[in-house]
Order: structure tokens, then C-alpha cells, then sequence
């Protein structure tokens, strides 16, 4: 069990007791296939439950495989999706989930939406601690998988993307546990607000810009953000950020 006093950071909000989600299903599997038409997608998207504890290292779960590099790593190592989001869709594309891993996620989480959780807060489950990185950036393996063309698209408007986590504490995780919040990022960026930024209005130099602002952004991110502020920023952005005009 993690030493971590349960806190927040200078200036933050106060840590409420509510602030805390259940693990519905812990869910890992190896790389696949998703038919699509005519072509095959190779993925890592299709997970089951497992019911007995697994251990959570620096890059995941044992037996949880991803495609591409830059789907994993020490930024990416668990991927969590809200169930509220489930009935949802169901009712909006009418489409038939499955009762867990719907979205491709190692955590089918009850509670903590992306409106509840910030970038950088830390939680524990089970003997490990997380801590939040980015929102998870929905791609086409979600529209293949259920036959929707523009589901990615729908995933992103809505905020309803899941996010990922970064591993502080290794230690064992299993279904039914309880992910409670130990420090609130003091930025309090949202999950929700963060896809916006990121993914949605592309444009919006000022939360570019707070985003950048906190320690511990990936650095894919921090890169990606830095190319944003260039390419759409004044002169003075520039200078101020990287302390040159280019």
C-alpha cells in the first residue's frame, strides 16, 4: 500500500472524499485483428476482463500489447474509460456494447469523468499510484470496431475520450478496487477542457499556453503544444515562451 499522504498541492482544491472512482473491470489482451470492409486493421483495441489482481508496472499490465510505440509507454501505461459514457452511445448510435472494454480501456471506471478529473492529479488504486497525463486521442480503430465512420469524431466533440495514466507506485490492481484522489493538480485543467484544447479548437493559444505551464506534461505533448504556439502565436508568444523569435 502506497505511504503517500492523501493531500493536495499549494492553492489547490480541498481533496473531498467523494472525489473517487470504482474499477468495474480491470481489462488487458494482446494485439489483433478488426475488420473493416475490406481491409484489416491490426490493434490492440480488443481486451478482457481479468478477474484476479495484475501487477502495474511503469508501462502497464503483463500481457497488454500495443501496435505502435506511441501507443504505449511510461506516459500512456493505462488507459481509462468512464461506464456513465456506455448508455450513452448505445442510446446516440445505437449501437450494443459490450459490459466492459467497450472503448479499448484497461480501466472500466464508475465515476471519475473527464469532467471530474484535472491533468496531474494522483490517485491510488490498490497498491499502486497513478497520475493523470492527457485525454486519450480517439482514432479510427473506435469507428471500424463499431461501424460508425465518424465515431472518433463524436468520441472527441463530446469530451467523452477517456484518459491515460502514468505509474508512480508499482504495485498489484484488481477489479472492484477503489481509485481515490491524493493530490489535485493546482492548475485544474480538466480532462474535458485539456481534449478541447488539444484536440477541438486548436487555436486557443491562451489554454495551449496553461497547459504548457505544468511540470510534467509528456513531452510529445509539451512538443506538440510548442509547434501550436509558433505556428499560431505573436512574435511576443514566442519570445516569452522559448526566448527567441522564430
Amino acid at each position: 500500500m502506497s505511504s503517500r499522504v492523501v493531500g493536495v498541492i499549494a492553492g489547490s482544491p480541498p481533496c473531498e472524499e467523494r472525489v473517487h472512482g470504482r474499477l468495474l473491470s480491470l481489462n488487458v489482451g494482446g494485439v489483433g485483428a478488426i475488420e473493416d470492409g475490406d481491409r484489416v486493421i491490426v490493434s490492440g483495441f480488443h481486451k478482457t476482463p481479468v478477474e484476479t489482481p495484475l501487477p502495474l508496472g511503469r508501462l502497464g499490465f503483463p500481457g497488454d500489447e500495443h501496435v505502435y510505440e506511441g501507443h504505449g509507454g511510461p506516459d500512456k501505461a493505462v488507459c481509462v474509460y468512464p461506464y456513465e459514457h456506455y448508455a450513452y452511445w448505445e442510446e446516440r448510435l445505437g449501437l450494443e456494447l459490450p459490459a466492459s472494454a467497450a472503448f479499448g480501456e484497461n480501466f472500466t471506471m464508475s465515476g471519475l469523468t473527464e469532467r471530474q478529473v484535472c491533468l496531474g492529479d494522483v490517485f491510488s488504486i490498490g497498491e499502486a499510484v497513478v497520475q493523470v497525463t492527457q485525454p486519450r486521442a480517439p482514432c479510427y480503430k473506435i469507428a471500424a470496431r463499431y461501424g460508425v465512420a465518424k465515431m472518433a469524431v463524436f468520441v472527441q466533440q463530446e469530451s467523452f475520450t477517456g484518459y491515460l495514466l502514468r505509474v508512480l507506485e508499482e504495485g498489484a490492481v484488481c477489479a472492484g478496487q477503489t481509485m481515490r484522489l491524493l493530490e489535485r493538480n493546482a492548475a485544474g485543467i480538466t480532462v474535458a477542457e485539456a481534449n478541447q484544447i488539444l484536440n477541438v479548437n486548436k487555436k486557443d493559444l491562451e489554454g495551449a499556453e496553461r497547459i504548457l505551464a505544468m511540470p510534467g506534461l509528456p513531452e510529445v505533448l509539451r512538443e506538440d503544444l510548442e509547434r501550436r504556439v509558433r505556428r499560431f502565436g505573436s512574435p511576443e508568444d514566442t519570445e516569452r515562451l522559448f526566448g527567441h523569435i522564430e
